[in-house]
């Protein structure tokens, strides 16, 4: 028997939960439906929160031939049947699972099946598409996030399983105690197949205990206790109001922040307990570059260099890279200096009226642009001794302005601050001259 998550695929939009930004009343997929005007797209978003589940809804709404592939397994000769039933039977609707990682030979193939129209792509990942993707795929596809189900939508699908009959558990006609839903619903994870899948388990692995043991069956209540021992293991919990995953990426950097590796340590358990490897992955590069930074760059390679080799790895393996690139994080000098450096800039960028690049800066490898003063007077450091000489690079209004405020937290930064200072004096004292003279 195929497993409850996919028998109670929805077959139309309107028995999809949660992701009402996409599909509710007047939002762009239904839209797209309803005007049976549908474009390829990727959808993306952590595991089991409606992403089949929408391609499939799509299709049956629509009533198109719907095909499932993934873009790591499936070969391009799967494609191409695909293809010569999109020639026979029309428009097909392909779910292309981890598109992020679909190779360029099957890229190749898919491009002209799209504009074409014959094959409506959509493409699922758990990736960020704008950086795994390609350019050439993201161009041809809408891009729509998924949101993390919240609890009363896992709720609702819980409750839409326990009560269908052909689909779903009916026939074991089951009830499960508010502890036992909401055990359920936190073990779940924000996941709703695997929600669904442990749902059955507890169901039908109860209703067999009582059979075996001569007890009626006809009546099946399941209670906390029961609901634990079917599905065993704990796994990190989402809160109520579905910000326990952005509690618990918090939690992580700010432990990592404050020097507190048990801490820091614990979160790192919880996250890889849920099994979300790419929100450790940012995560850690961020707090990396932004907390470490400059006191420490050893750190954020060795950083990077863990993420990769987690990624290549796995779980449960990856966990023994991401602890060591954690310790290492928690035990470094700390400083903020770059992403302060960076925030500064941006406020006068976003504030400053007209910066104008200075014209000696501008490109000048075109014919005309000495005419327009562009490039003259540029002085080419390397021709000089240190391979620097004092020139003016900031735009007039912002000249003087200093960014970069190091801490000297390390040897590193205080080297860095060192160099800084010195060049900002010569700069200063450089341009001054050539002012006076």
């Amino acid at each position: 028997m195929q497993p409850l998550a996919y028998r109670m695929r929805p077959t139309n939009l309107d028995e999809v939960v949660g992701q009402e930004h996409l599909i509710g009343p007047g939002k762009i997929i239904r839209r797209m439906v309803e005007a049976r005007l549908l474009s390829s797209m990727i959808l993306y978003g952590p595991p089991g929160i409606g992403k089949t589940s929408i391609a499939s809804a799509i299709a049956g709404s629509t009533k198109y031939a719907f095909r499932k592939l993934n873009a790591a397994t499936d070969t391009k000769k799967d494609l191409q049947i695909v293809a010569e039933e999109s020639k026979m039977s029309g428009t097909v609707i392909l779910l292309l699972d981890e598109i992020h990682r679909l190779d360029k030979t099957k890229q190749d193939f898919l491009l002209p099946l799209l504009e074409a129209g014959q094959i409506i792509l959509i493409g699922a990942t758990t990736e960020n598409p704008y950086i795994s993707i390609s350019p050439a795929i993201r161009s041809r596809c809408q891009i729509f996030e998924l949101h993390p189900l919240e609890p009363t939508d896992i709720k609702k699908a819980v409750q839409r399983a326990l009560s269908d009959e052909e689909k779903g558990l009916k026939k074991y006609h089951p009830t499960l105690t508010p502890e036992a839903e909401q055990m359920l619903i936190d073990k779940g994870n924000g996941d709703l197949r695997s929600t669904l899948n442990g749902l059955e388990l507890a169901v039908t692995s109860t209703y067999q205990e009582l059979k075996l043991s001569n007890k009626d069956t006809t009546s099946l209540t399941i209670d906390k206790d029961e609901m634990g021992n079917s599905l065993q293991m704990k796994t990190q919990n989402y809160d109520r109001n579905g910000d326990g995953h952005y509690d618990l990426i918090s939690a992580f950097q700010k432990s990592i922040r404050g020097s507190d590796t048990d801490a820091a340590l614990y979160y790192l358990a919880q996250l890889c307990e849920s099994g979300d490897l790419p929100s450790i992955f940012r995560r850690l590069l961020v707090i990396a570059y932004e907390d470490i930074g400059l006191a420490n760059p050893a750190a954020c390679q060795h950083t990077t260099a863990a993420v990769q080799a987690a990624n290549m790895v796995g779980l449960p393996e990856a966990r023994i890279i991401l602890a060591n690139a954690v310790i290492e994080l928690c035990l470094s000098p700390k400083s903020n200096s770059a992403i302060m450096a960076i925030d500064a800039a941006l406020d006068d960028v976003r504030n400053q009226k007209n910066n104008p690049i200075p014209n000696r800066l501008k490109d000048a490898h075109y014919k005309g642009a000495k005419k327009l003063g562009h490039g003259l007077n540029y002085i080419y450091p390397h021709s000089y001794p240190g391979d620097w000489i004092p020139q003016q690079y900031l735009p007039d209004n912002l000249m003087g302005k200093s960014y970069f405020k190091p801490k000297g937290n390390s040897k590193f930064e205080k080297a860095f601050k060192k160099q800084y200072e010195t060049l900002l004096k010569l700069q200063k004292d450089g341009l001054n001259n050539e002012k006076n003279n």
